[in-house]
């Protein structure tokens, strides 16, 4: 008898325990973190820049250019692909996407950016995968191509 009340009594500790565990990862995990969000990456620019399309990327640097884009569009990969891996690096590339690392999701909306990839050149917003010519004469760069 004192068996069977012992085992019933830590079965009822371990199902105390189990629940107690059971509640404590629905109470306290949220369901949405920031880091659980801020997983997807773009996936990464394979194509080698020359001087020129660095010296491009510079220019769009120091006039505050901005490119918007979302980790999975693939005309944002292409226009990254264009100015190689090197010159991407000197760019002002801002995730949307609240999924995307680093997103920056609100400014967006702000900036009302609504395709993807846009170019914010000059307080003008440019959607689309264009040429590095026409970001150039966006930009009103002089450099060489």
């Amino acid at each position: 008898m004192k068996f069977h009340r012992l085992s019933s009594a830590l079965a009822s500790v371990g199902l105390a325990i189990a629940s107690i565990t059971g509640f404590s990862v629905v109470t306290f995990s949220s369901p949405m973190t920031k880091a659980a969000i801020a997983q997807e990456a773009a996936p990464n620019v394979t194509t080698t820049s020359s001087a020129n399309e660095i010296a491009l990327a510079k220019h769009l640097r120091k006039i505050g250019a901005k490119l918007y884009t979302a980790y999975w569009c693939p005309h944002c990969h292409s226009q990254k692909q264009r100015f190689g891996k090197e010159a991407v690096k000197q760019l002002e590339v801002i995730e949307c996407d609240r999924r995307g690392v680093n997103p920056q999701t609100q400014l967006c909306r702000d900036k009302r950016v609504r395709f993807y990839p846009t170019w914010e050149i000059n307080g003008k917003l440019y959607p689309g995968n264009h040429s590095l010519e026409s970001i150039a004469n966006f930009s009103k760069y002089r450099g060489n191509l």
